[in-house]
This record gives C-alpha cells, structure tokens and sequence, in this order.
C-alpha cells in the first residue's frame, strides 16, 4: 500500500491563511510585518529561493525588500547592511541568503543580526536557547518539517528518529526538535557506519543529505515516517534526498518533493517574521 502524502502545498497554504489573519490584526495597530533580505550573488538557487520569497510575502501583506549585492562586495558592505536593517524599527527580520561567496565570513555577518530580528534561526542565541530547550527563533525548514508530522497526528514520544544529516541549518535543529517531542534521536553523516542498519531503525526518517534519491526502498523500516528535507536537480527536474517511487511503497507517510518540506520552509519564514513584528509590537 502505497504512503500517504504529507502535502506541504495544501499545508502551507492554511499557515498562510493564518497569518494573512495576523497580519490584518497588525495592520490595525498600525505595524506593518517587514522583511529584509540580503542576497549577495547570482547563484540560480539563491535567486529562486528569495523570488519565492518575495511571492509570499507579496500574498501576505508583509513588506519586503531585498537588498542585491555583486559577488566581490567586501566583509565591510555586507556587515554595513546588516547594522543598517538592524537599526530600522520597520524591518522586522533579517535574513542573509546562503550559502555566500567563499571569501565572505558568514558566521561573522550571521552573528551580527540582533536576535530578535534573526527570522533565520541561525544566530548563536537562537541556536542556544534551541539546545536547551528555551523559547526562540527556529529555523525554518525543519520547523515546517516537523509542523507537518505534528498537523498529521503522527506520535513522536517514544519513537526512535534518524535525522541523516548534521548541517546547522537543518539536521541538528530538526534533530533537538525531535526530542524536545521526547523522540529517541539518532544522528547519521558520511561517517557513520553501517548508514543503512542506522535508517532501518527509524519510526522516523528524516532525510537532510543533498544527495538526489539517496535513502532507497531497502534503507527504510516498513510503516516508517519519512521526510525528505532534499532539494536536487537532475536531468533538469527536482528530485530530493529520497528515492520517493519506491520509498512511498514501503512508507507510512512521506514528503513528496516538490510540494513538500520546501512549501513549509517559506511558511515558517513568513510566520518567523510576523511573529517578530508581533513582538515589537507589543513592546512598543
């Protein structure tokens, strides 16, 4: 029997409804939601990833801005910017489009961002307060991520989760995500022996890689939850970390790509940075 589909794009469009709702809510108060991103390059992932967006944020009433900046822009323009949206109380969040030319220092620029305005999750605040529990900014593919598998009712407590994958923007926050819902979490990377013995085990199969269809029928426990955080391009089409046609007929529940965790990634930033706004309202 085939896996039943968790559909970021119906998902995500009740998120966007809700906070189309929050949105008006701010807009009588006089506060607009407004975000800023900085997009240093012309990388064609990059471009795709902020036009989307800005498509959002276009359907969302929130305002956006997008600051483009040549390739060879030096450490000092990039961090000018940062302190510049930083100090403008009608940006709300920030967010530095990655990955950035290699002779950028991204830690440096990331670390730069106020908290509050990091709608990335990324800034070593949020990044701690996450491990240790706290209330914070989470990054937001594997918060959509793990909105799906809540939205769908599947149990977390007690079950064993295999994130493969160990990137700071996603494998260990969607891993600590998992056991804050009291999981028993492993994480697997291009060490790890024995991958598949690994995946074999999971209630919960969370695919982080960047490898196209990767995780195969055989590497999955029957009835497992699997999700596929992948984005690849082969042969011209999307494809992600999981070999989807196979999987699905092993799978309790999968991720398609594309309309999957991607589709949730742009809801939760939009909801990162209404949910700023929403604070700066209150304190002001």
């Amino acid at each position: 029997m085939a896996a039943q589909l968790l559909d970021g794009r119906i998902l995500s469009a009740q998120v966007e409804q809700s906070i189309k709702t929050r949105v008006e809510a701010l807009a009588q108060k006089g506060c607009v939601p407004g975000l800023t991103v900085i997009l240093v390059g012309d990388d064609p992932a990059s471009q795709t990833y902020v036009s989307n967006k800005e498509k959002a944020c276009a359907r969302l009433g929130i305002r956006s801005r997008t600051l483009r900046m040549p390739k060879d822009i030096s450490q000092e323009t990039l961090e000018k910017a940062i302190l510049e949206a930083n100090e403008d109380p009608a940006v709300h969040g920030i967010l530095v489009q990655l990955p950035l030319p290699k002779h950028l220092d991204e830690s440096r620029a990331l670390a730069l961002i106020l908290p509050q305005k990091d709608v990335d999750g990324f800034h070593d605040v949020n990044m701690g307060r996450l491990a240790r529990g706290e209330e914070c900014v989470v990054a937001c593919t594997p918060k959509g991520a793990l909105y799906m598998l809540k939205s769908a009712g599947i149990p977390l407590e007690g079950k064993e989760a295999v994130v493969v994958g160990r990137s700071n923007i996603v494998g260990k926050p969607m891993a600590l995500l998992l056991l804050q819902e009291n999981a028993t979490v492993t994480i697997c990377h291009s060490r790890t022996r024995d991958l598949a013995a690994q995946t074999r085990r999971a209630d919960i199969l969370v695919a982080a890689i960047g490898k196209p269809r990767f995780i195969t029928a055989d590497m999955v426990k029957p009835g497992a939850v699997v999700v596929d955080v992948g984005i690849n391009r082969v042969d011209g089409k999307l494809c992600g970390d999981v070999d989807f046609d196979a999987v699905s007929q092993v799978a309790s529940f999968i991720t398609p790509v594309p309309g999957g965790v991607g589709k949730m990634t742009i809801a939760m930033l939009m909801d990162n940075t209404v949910s700023a706004a929403e604070r700066a309202a209150r304190q002001a």
